[in-house]
């Protein structure tokens, strides 16, 4: 009987506590962990989102970069966290689609180290070139590419980015001689672009709209099945004769298994509400994203849906990254 009482006890303790967790959450500063380097668009979205969800919940979102490998280096690194709220992240299209499947064996299970929180935005993407490339379109740029012997270079944030799975798909559709060149994050492989040490690259729009609307990156066209808002200038990959390519950068909110679902909950209304705000609608619009608000559930059939989508292309390209 004695046994039967603890074990009763020990339970309405456990959910006491759950319950006080969940009534004063959050009572600290969140830390937001962006698994790319400054100045890119995942950064620049986390801290557009951030601010405003900090106001929602009345505590600070402070974001940390932790760039590299791909983002395995910020994911295990919050697969490793408390679950507690405290910790969460942008996973994007690499993190939890492309990952899986281009390295052999990852520190971390994207379906079983992360609970979703709910999906952000997806990002339109845009072929580039550096301006002293002699290409102005798809047709003058398949050209030229043809005439160099060594083939061309590409820039991108990291092996199995949003941004190197559309160059694959992009190289296998035109038979390009490309070779790739990852980076630890989108600002250092624009930046590069820019500079003239590599010749082009896929670009979302969050990362290139400064550097296109300035000129220092020339728009080849968009690799989304219609013109972007705020890029209406820029044809379509499709228009100029790339059929069915299509192809999108995207991320949402993850935070370590086994965290509360009332604090998930939590995060993701003043996620929807953050999103809804006039100051990120504004400023989402003018960098040309599409915000793709969620709940939890949502998310992870997103997910699922991406890695079976990608899965095979990685597989068909032997895109390996270890």
């Amino acid at each position: 009987m004695k046994h039967c009482l603890r074990i009763a006890l020990t339970a309405c303790l456990a959910a006491t506590s759950t319950l006080s967790v969940a009534q004063t959450y959050p009572n600290r500063p969140i830390e937001w962990v962006v698994p790319y380097a400054p100045g890119g668009g995942t950064d620049t979205v986390a801290r557009s989102l951030g601010q405003a969800m900090g106001t929602v919940l009345g505590q600070s979102m402070v974001i940390v970069n932790k760039p590299g490998a791909a983002t395995n280096i910020g994911a295990e690194y919050v697969a490793r966290a408390k679950a507690d709220g405290y910790v969460l992240m942008s996973a994007d299209t690499g993190t939890l689609a492309a990952n899986p499947f281009i390295y052999s064996k990852l520190s971390y299970n994207v379906e079983k180290d992360f609970a979703p929180v709910g999906l952000t935005v997806r990002f339109p993407m845009i072929l580039v070139v550096n301006p002293n490339v002699p290409a102005h379109n798809l047709k003058e740029l398949i050209d030229w590419t043809k005439t160099q012997a060594n083939g061309v270079s590409y820039a991108t944030p990291g092996a199995g980015s949003p941004h190197h799975l559309a160059t694959e798909l992009f190289r296998d559709m035109s038979g390009l001689n490309l070779s790739h060149i990852p980076y630890r994050g989108a600002a250092p492989a624009v930046q590069d672009v820019v500079a003239g040490q590599v010749p082009m690259m896929f670009v979302d729009t969050a990362s290139g709209y400064q550097f296109i609307t300035s000129g220092k990156l020339r728009p080849i066209g968009v690799a989304s099945a219609k013109r972007v808002k705020n890029f209406e200038n820029i044809p379509t990959l499709n228009e100029q004769g790339l059929k069915n390519f299509e192809a999108y950068a995207w991320q949402g909110l993850v935070v370590p298994a086994g965290t509360p679902a009332d604090v998930i909950n939590t995060l993701n209304k003043a996620l929807l509400t953050a999103i809804n705000t006039t100051e990120v609608k504004a400023r989402l619009q003018v960098l040309g994203l599409e915000a793709i608000p969620s709940s939890p559930k949502q998310m992870a059939d997103y997910a699922a849906k991406e890695r079976a989508k990608w899965g095979p292309i990685i597989k068909a390209n032997n895109i390996k990254a270890d």
